[in-house]
């Protein structure tokens, strides 16, 4: 099957310093980060002609860190000429904004396309705590709210912590799932990121070391959250008709994911179990001719270790409902199990570069560039998925 993403290609990746905090301004990371990227693909600032982000300028306010720099910003900075760019939060989750990119390309707007994301958590969230998606930036006062949020906050659910923990459970009362199953997840996360020199958290963790972390909201434990961190991200997507001009050989874009086919809703979507990731995976399935049993390696958004299970189900690797199973030991998503998952520590361990990050490592898996924790057997096919709730995007990589 022939799809146009198939004219589509990575053709370079780069990432700042990653650090919780990082001693720089978020700028200086994106400029790290996308620099890095262009450099990687052989080219120059020139030759870039799109740029694309996720969420863009307008939501910086909306949780502190959350987005550092829009697309009017980095242009400016890089001095780019660009005949097509897109950032918005308004998409098929983190990895919406590289599934838009994808588009231009195949679709003849652009020929070279910069895509970045940039969090500023660690630092601008200082010695305090997490906040809430959206329930604003401290300064006293209680905080007002309009829209799904104005429902929410009477309850003290602000946060995506407390959205997907319902989710979770759900799951737990339809199909029996544990928390000891749930904890692989983080295990093998941690177990992953003690090879990998740029993770944040790399001292071993035990069953007993996760089941006796504070709870955050039922079923999540602290090591079912993510890590706040700073640091960008940044890739370059070219079309395939320059693959002869570019350093590296490039990976193809086998196949986009990005569809919505549920309620719009983080609490009346039709299957909770499921989210978004159903119709995305599907989607994606449909545009190629691959199956799971093709792919080597999965990088599957861990923002809370129960979408990464989710994700799992959705991909075809284990039918609905039997996550719990297919996880429990971790030896079917160790690096040398039947899909190594997260091979980088996701962000239960390696740090929350929202999305983004699953990217750059299944790019880095497929260049055969990851080190100690690089997965055995010369993989040429991988995943990287991204979101939870009403949001979910994921793309087929292949090695050309």
């Amino acid at each position: 099957m022939a799809s146009p993403e198939q004219s589509v290609v990575v053709s370079g990746i780069g990432q700042s310093a990653v650090g919780r905090p990082v001693d720089r301004d978020p700028m200086a990371l994106t400029a790290d980060a996308c620099l890095a990227a262009i450099e990687d693909a052989g080219l120059t600032r020139s030759e870039i002609d799109g740029l694309a982000t996720y969420p863009g300028g307008a939501l910086g306010s909306a949780s502190p860190g959350f987005a550092a720099g829009g697309i009017v910003e980095i242009q400016d900075m890089l001095r780019l000429e660009l005949d097509w760019w897109n950032g918005t939060a308004e998409t098929a989750g983190q990895l919406g904004s590289v599934i838009t990119a994808v588009a231009a390309i195949a679709a003849g707007f652009a020929k070279h396309v910069l895509c970045f994301r940039t969090v500023w958590e660690a630092s601008a969230q200082g010695k305090g705590g997490r906040r809430g998606i959206g329930t604003g930036g401290g300064g006293g006062g209680i905080p007002r709210a309009g829209g799904e949020m104005q429902w929410r906050l009477p309850f003290g659910a602000a946060s995506a912590a407390c959205w997907i923990a319902m989710m979770a459970q759900r799951h737990f009362h339809e199909y029996g799932t544990t928390r000891e199953q749930l904890a692989w997840i983080a295990l093998n996360a941690r177990k992953n990121a003690a090879l990998n020199p740029a993770a944040i958290y790399r001292d071993p963790m035990s069953l007993d070391d996760y089941l006796g972390a504070r709870m955050i909201s039922t079923p999540f434990c602290l090591y079912d959250c993510d890590v706040p961190v700073d640091g960008s991200t940044a890739f370059v997507l070219s079309h395939v008709d320059t693959a002869r001009d570019l350093r590296r050989p490039p990976l193809r874009i086998e196949a986009i994911g990005s569809a919505l086919r549920g309620r719009p809703s983080w609490d009346q979507f039709d299957d909770l179990t499921t989210m978004a990731l159903r119709d995305a995976a599907k989607m994606m399935w449909e545009r190629t001719d691959l199956k799971p049993s093709d792919v080597d390696v999965a990088e599957c958004y861990d923002g809370f270790s129960f979408i990464a299970l989710a994700w799992l189900e959705a991909l075809g690797f284990c039918k609905p409902g039997e996550g719990g199973p297919f996880i429990e030991g971790g030896e079917r998503i160790g690096l040398g199990g039947e899909i190594p998952l997260n091979t980088h520590g996701g962000q239960l361990s390696a740090g929350r570069l929202h999305g983004y990050g699953f990217f750059h490592e299944a790019c880095v898996q497929l260049w055969g560039e990851g080190g100690e924790r690089q997965v055995p057997g010369d993989p040429a096919v991988a995943i990287a998925a991204a979101g939870g709730g009403p949001l979910g995007g994921c793309l087929l990589l292949a090695r050309s």
